[in-house]
């Protein structure tokens, strides 16, 4: 799992110049109504450390947990359009170190339990499947933001 948070955290601390250095009309900026902001996206990866803690913690403890969220729902209540860069990019950053830390503390044979995640059907995955998965996800909405 070490080196799993090490990719993690390193993706994170890579991450905060290049988001550091965007103009903020840039970040906000919307290509349509319908798609999310640079900004909403760094938010949306707020929404999902906050899911996945929940998950990786729930799962060790509850046989087969259901953990779902609505990420375009979740964006939109939170207001991240107008949520000010200098508290959403540190609130990010302290997330994943964190869901790290969550991560380390999880016992290997912990790894093989169970989360549903699934919306209308059930969709279960082991604890390891959705650490890895996070990490891709990350690194998917990184791309998108900064390059």
């Amino acid at each position: 799992m070490k080196e799993l948070t090490t990719k993690i955290e390193r993706a994170v601390s890579e991450a905060v110049p290049k988001l550091r250095s965007l103009p903020e009309p840039e970040f906000s900026r919307k290509e349509s109504p319908l798609k999310w902001s640079k900004k909403e996206t760094l938010g949306h990866l707020v929404d999902s450390a906050q899911n996945n803690i929940q998950r990786f913690v729930r799962s060790q403890y509850k046989t087969t947990p259901t953990l779902v969220y609505d990420q375009n729902e979740w964006v939109r209540l939170q207001n991240y359009e107008h949520y000010p860069t200098e508290e959403l990019l540190p609130l990010w950053v302290v997330l994943n170190k964190h869901l790290c830390r969550v991560l380390e503390a999880i016992p290997a044979d912990d790894l093989y339990k169970t989360c549903n995640v699934g919306k209308e059907l059930a969709e279960e995955h082991t604890l390891l499947f959705l650490a890895e998965d996070y990490l891709s996800h990350l690194r998917h909405h990184l791309s998108q933001i900064v390059e």
